[in-house]
């Protein structure tokens, strides 16, 4: 079954691209096109083709734009969905850092709704962003917050990221508040995976794994680190884990990609993805330890 990651590259002048994707050598290859690896969606894409290859699962294909933040390029990715959704088979869909537009957004899922067979929807960055903002976050399968996103999630009130109320600042100790807020207002997908310094799984139900280990500190300052575990998470759902188990060991592996690449601050993204397929293996020998709270 073929997946698709949907997003945006920090380039103005990168055409619409679609693509099935490669990475050969540290090279990250869509349809043909070689795309710079250092974060955001192509690290996403990166990290999807590492764990994929391991995982015996067909690679994504990515369907991408050039977005600086004036929207140009997203709205060229938007256009071709809505465009293209009637014969779209792909079984996973991935959405990434695209310019948050509700409109455009509500035409694409009701097109997805409208699917015999729906794809599971997972979103991150802009586009969980515009999911929240719609009022049809519940309409999502995987939310990848960070802290300060899940405090937007728990905001009823709030229409963008940078209104999220004051008393929901970015505090860890507040994660499973800001969590049962989130759900409470149905501005949550039916799972999220929230990445911090103990990483949370939860529903619904409320939490159901904490990834707090192994700690590795000077992952802390390496840009695309957040993209990349969306990236392992969205193989393994691909692959056929149950999304709860595919969040929790994709917190792992992350952790483990950290652990197993011995980085400095000076680390790129780039430095950590020849480690990926080790740490996705540590990651499974290690689901019954207590560095992963059972489901």
């Amino acid at each position: 079954m073929s997946w698709l990651i949907v997003g945006t590259v920090t380039y103005e002048e990168f055409p619409l691209l679609l693509g099935r994707c490669s990475l050969e050598n540290g090279t990250l290859n869509v349809g043909g096109k070689a795309v710079p690896v250092a974060r955001g969606t192509p690290a996403l894409i990166s990290a999807a083709v590492l764990a994929a290859q391991l995982l015996q699962t067909e690679p994504p294909t990515a369907l991408l734009a050039g977005d600086t933040g004036k929207g140009r390029g997203s709205e060229r990715i938007y256009g071709h969905l809505v465009n293209t959704l009637p014969g779209l088979s792909d079984s996973l869909i991935v959405f990434h850092y695209l310019q948050p537009d509700i409109d455009w957004h509500n035409r694409i899922l009701l097109g997805l709704q409208e699917m015999r067979d729906r794809p599971t929807l997972v979103a991150d960055a802009g586009y969980m962003y515009v999911a929240k903002m719609s009022g049809f976050a519940d309409s999502y399968d995987l939310f990848t917050p960070d802290i300060g996103e899940l405090a937007f999630l728990a905001d009823e009130s709030a229409p963008h990221p940078f209104y999220t109320r004051g008393f929901l600042l970015q505090e860890e100790d507040k994660a499973e508040e800001l969590v049962e807020r989130a759900y409470e207002h149905q501005n949550a997908a039916r799972y999220l995976l929230v990445k911090g310094k103990c990483d949370l799984v939860a529903s619904a139900d409320g939490i159901l794994a904490r990834i707090h280990e192994p700690c590795v500190e000077n992952m802390e300052p390496i840009g695309g680190t957040g993209d990349t575990l969306t990236g392992i998470v969205a193989a393994l759902i691909q692959s056929g884990k149950p999304i709860a188990e595919a969040a929790t060991l994709a917190a792992a592996s992350n952790r483990f990609m950290g652990l197993l690449s011995n980085p400095t601050p000076a680390f790129s993204v780039s430095d950590l993805l020849p480690r990926l397929a080790d740490a996705v293996t540590e990651a499974v020998k290690s689901s019954s330890s207590h560095v992963i709270e059972p489901l």
